[in-house]
């Protein structure tokens, strides 16, 4: 055991576990497609809805005149607009029915000819409601937005799953661990959880974080590793924190880095040594770990501190950046182009492309010309596979869905 907290007891046999998945068509035989399973799409709930308009802090949700949609608002240089908020550009971002009804997502699920998705909960996830004196305070958050995730998936049998999101809290981790001890009994459809790379708020290299690693490992729960806000705004300069490029430096570069360092400190700090069997699936083809993992091996090879460290006794990492990725790591492949397609498949080892998964981070990244009904992102993603793999091979059905449906123990209907 990692640590000499008291466990909380095993609940009462509700459901059993999930079965193992039978084997599965990689096409449908209708149509002769391939079936594409979406691991990376996001939803907001209503109660989340409801529990951020509810807030007088960001994160919260609000609505202005001239503008149907309300707008969640995450950024702290948003929060002087929120009292003299631009006619024509108020802050935040609109959420549309993409991000909020359940019938818009199986519609985009039709039009891309997506047979399974597993939905999750976009940032910023319940770790806003961390600075709440009471821990057990996000329980009853946590617990309702699963059971709506599982109302949502038992409309539409095996079409839709999901993964769970947990109620960190900095001062008390086992607040956490009776919903991960209940999350298979409780949720038939639910395949892991989501968590932002923040942990319990210092990080997954956080000793704390080990009962909640040890306990999803147990239970053989994936953790779907996603980013938070990427990186302080200020790093990209002045023009930037105006305005001036969007929002493009933080999404293209602040959310795969802020993946790529913790996943880094996770690695440094030995968690993935303590929890071998811990399963870990990173947003964004694993943000820039593909391209730098050799680099990280060599600077741990050439760090005069941990040489020291290791010969001393006080410390080894007792498998290299590779062999972890190659074992424990699983990448999403909304990658958006070839080259991070291939980089992502051949850094997961020989048999890289049975470590991939497709994924469309819906709803974000919408058409911007009215009338556009393809979704670029999801174009660009299926065409990357396409090209990558060639339109039609076993490796492309792999990643399109196979690879899904084997990992995530999945049902096609």
């Amino acid at each position: 055991m990692p640590s000499s907290k008291k466990k909380p007891q095993q609940p009462a046999q509700g459901e059993p576990s999930n079965p193992t998945a039978p084997a599965v068509e990689t096409t449908d035989p209708q149509t002769n497609k391939p079936n594409i399973v979406d691991i990376h799409t996001h939803m907001y709930p209503a109660s989340y809805i409801k529990l951020l308009e509810s807030r007088n802090t960001i994160p919260l949700i609000r609505s202005f005149p001239g503008h149907p949609e309300p707008r969640l608002v995450l950024l702290p240089s948003e929060v002087p607009l929120l009292s003299n908020p631009s006619p024509t550009h108020p802050p935040g971002r609109p959420l549309t029915e993409a991000y909020t009804s359940l019938d818009a997502k199986i519609a985009f699920m039709d039009k891309h000819n997506i047979s399974i998705s597993v939905l999750s909960l976009a940032n910023p996830w319940l770790e806003f409601l961390s600075t709440s004196p009471d821990p057990s305070s996000l329980l009853e958050p946590a617990l309702r937005i699963n059971v709506e995730f599982e109302v949502m998936c038992n409309q539409h049998p095996g079409r839709l799953y999901f993964f769970g999101v947990l109620p960190l809290h900095p001062e008390n981790t086992l607040c956490a661990l009776p919903l991960v001890l209940s999350m298979k009994m409780k949720f038939k459809h639910c395949r892991g959880v989501i968590i932002g790379t923040n942990g319990l708020g210092k990080g997954l290299d956080d000793p704390d974080m080990e009962d909640v690693f040890e306990m999803l490992e147990e239970d053989d729960l994936p953790i779907f590793l996603h980013p938070h806000y990427g990186l302080p705004n200020q790093v990209f300069g002045e023009r930037a924190e105006k305005g001036e490029y969007g929002h493009v430096l933080s999404l293209a570069l602040g959310f795969p880095m802020e993946t790529t360092v913790a996943v880094s400190r996770m690695y440094l700090s030995g968690m993935f040594d303590k929890f071998p069997k811990l399963k870990v699936i990173l947003a964004h083809g694993g943000g820039t770990l593909p391209f730098l993992a050799a680099r990280i091996e060599s600077c741990i090879r050439h760090d005069g501190y941990l040489h020291k460290k290791e010969k001393e006794g006080r410390g080894k990492i007792k498998r290299s950046i590779w062999e972890v990725l190659n074992s424990q790591v699983y990448l999403d492949a909304v990658v958006y182009g070839e080259v991070g397609l291939k980089a992502a498949i051949q850094a997961s080892g020989e048999r890289g492309v049975e470590r991939l998964m497709f994924g469309t981070d819906h709803p974000f990244f919408p058409p911007l010309e009215e009338g556009e009904e393809e979704w670029g992102s999801v174009v660009m993603n299926t065409e990357a596979v396409n090209k990558g793999l060639g339109e039609g091979s076993k490796e492309a059905r792999m990643v399109l869905g196979e690879n899904a449906i084997k990992i995530l123990n999945l049902e096609k209907p």
